[in-house]
């Protein structure tokens, strides 16, 4: 297995490259007009540059080449089509996000695109193999499962982490949290033999965590950048990826793993299960309401953290430490041993708690109170089918970050 020290050079690799691509693509964002506008919703209170997603790309490739260019990867590039079929995906769903950032692409075709990035990647050979259901077993996928189930886990993703990129700094955030729990946890299994030398699970995730760590400083509020449709997919496709070869690659049991290998159902879900839960909520309030599913609101969670006294910063930290959170209980019975009846009751404790502490019925709301200044509500919300995306209310296109 490669060392730690070689992962750490391709994870300096993509954080460096990612940090410097950013400084071209705004210039190059501002001269083509990529520029999400303020207006009364929005949070930034200048022009703002999005097709992030191009430099988090650029990190990408050039992290496959130092990882290519190293001996210490050789069991994952030779004989094998997946990272050939990993680059052509990214590369095909940056494309789509960095269209749709430019000019409103319709949810079917944004669906079309990222399912055809995915089959990319099933053909390529990164799809889930094996499929653990709660307290039924192990499944092995036939190829006509193996492909669907990977297919609508990676349209899955991509809209999650798109749904979760509304604040600055908040996707880039949870997603490299996400990214550094899997890479561990991939870490420890080749360790203990259960993941082959040649699984590409914990090459993605380093890649993942590293673009992520060199957009952060762009996008920390106030944001210089936004990631846009074009990042925010291409992370959900990388979290796929990385989901599908580790938690889908074998049936081998493991102090901890019972519930770790449902990574494809569980863990992620888990993992954004707040923004998630706030859509659900916002959802049957509005229907409550006998308001439009699309109407805007200020009962999203981040208002509600707001109302709760919590600036921009604070409220997209305290998400970030929640998910921090939950992380380490999926994590602590693998390097503890301690076994996994932990994980079911501390998910289930961690999400009542997030829950009651949020939820409005359980806290004085104030007479006439309203969002600080530097908040702002998109214009639109999560379409209930397909990617998200939140546009302005004048082109050009914008970014989902708001």
């Amino acid at each position: 297995m490669p060392s730690i020290g070689a992962y750490g050079i391709v994870l300096a690799a993509v954080v460096a490259s990612t940090f410097a691509s950013m400084f071209l693509v705004r210039k190059l964002a501002f001269r083509i007009g990529a520029v999400v506008k303020p207006d009364e919703r929005r949070v930034h209170k200048r022009p703002t540059p999005t097709l992030g997603g191009i430099g988090m790309l650029v990190g990408l490739l050039v992290g496959m080449l130092v990882a290519w260019s190293m001996g210490s990867f050789d069991a994952v590039f030779e004989s094998s089509t997946e990272p050939i079929g990993l680059v052509l995906a990214a590369v095909l769903i940056v494309g789509v996000g960095a269209i749709d950032d430019l000019r409103e692409v319709s949810a079917p075709a944004k669906v079309a695109g990222i399912v055809l990035a995915a089959s990319v990647l099933v053909i390529s050979g990164i799809s889930m193999l094996v499929f653990r259901v709660p307290f039924l077993g192990v499944f092995v996928l036939s190829s006509d499962w193996s492909y669907l189930l990977s297919v609508l886990w990676v349209v899955g993703m991509c809209n999650a982490i798109n749904l979760i990129d509304g604040l600055d700094g908040l996707a880039g955030g949870i997603v490299a949290i996400a990214a550094g729990a899997f890479f561990l946890y991939s870490v420890e299994l080749g360790n203990e033999g259960i993941l082959r030398p040649d699984n590409i699970g914990a090459l993605i995730a380093i890649l993942t965590l590293g673009a992520c760590l060199g957009f952060l400083p762009h996008n920390i509020h106030p944001a210089r950048i936004f990631m846009g449709d074009g990042g925010a997919l291409l992370l959900g496709l990388l979290m796929a990826a990385s989901t599908m070869v580790v938690g889908g690659r074998t049936d081998r049991s493991f102090s901890g793993s019972s519930f770790f290998f449902f990574a494809p159902v569980l863990i992620p879900l888990v993992i954004l299960g707040v923004p998630i839960f706030d859509m659900l909520f916002a959802i049957i309030r509005r229907a409550r309401s006998r308001t439009g599913i699309s109407t805007a609101d200020k009962g999203h969670l981040h208002h509600r953290l707001m109302r709760l006294g919590h600036g921009h910063r604070r409220s997209v930290f305290i998400l970030w430490a929640w998910t921090a959170l939950l992380s380490g209980v999926v994590l602590y019975p693998i390097y503890s041993g301690a076994g996994d009846g932990l994980v079911p009751f501390g998910i289930a404790a961690i999400l009542l708690s997030l829950y009651m502490f949020l939820h409005p019925g359980l806290r004085t709301k104030r007479d006439g109170a309203d969002l600080s200044d530097d908040e702002g509500e998109p214009p639109s919300d999560p379409q209930v089918v397909g990617p998200v995306s939140h546009r302005p209310s004048a082109p050009p296109a914008g970014d989902d970050e708001v």
